[in-house]
């Protein structure tokens, strides 16, 4: 008996460092950055997943974790998980893929000019006084 309640115990703490550490992962977000860029031009934008997603009203994960497949988005599909440079490349490709700064900028000026909120130049991103 007294192995059982160890046993549950166990499971239940190995349950909890797992879903916490999912939790955290994007919670603890503090920057955009991307060890594919090895020489930076400015600093990493400071960005807070959560904090930005919920003032933006962003629920749909797939907005800025797509997924594509021959060159078609696969609506609903997720790229959770994966950096944006698994995909993008620092340089375009001969699969016409957008470039890696490409990506990150159409993205996120794109979006803040379509709502009309959010900075669009680069020192509103890259804070040079970190």
């Amino acid at each position: 008996m007294r192995k059982n309640k160890i046993f549950l115990i166990l499971i239940a703490g190995a349950v909890f460092f797992l879903l916490t550490s999912l939790v955290y992962s994007q919670t603890q977000l503090k920057e955009l950055y991307d060890s594919a860029f090895k020489k930076h031009q400015r600093p990493a934008v400071s960005f807070q997943h959560d904090k930005h997603n919920q003032k933006a009203s962003l629920y749909d994960c797939s907005i800025c974790h797509h997924l594509y497949k021959d060159g078609k988005l696969i609506k609903g599909a997720m790229s959770l998980g994966q950096r944006c440079s698994d995909c993008h490349k620092l340089e375009k490709t001969s699969n016409n893929k957008v470039p890696l700064m490409d990506a990150y900028h159409r993205l996120c000026i794109g979006c803040h000019k379509q709502r009309k909120k959010g900075p669009v130049t680069c020192g509103e991103c890259h804070n040079l006084k970190k």
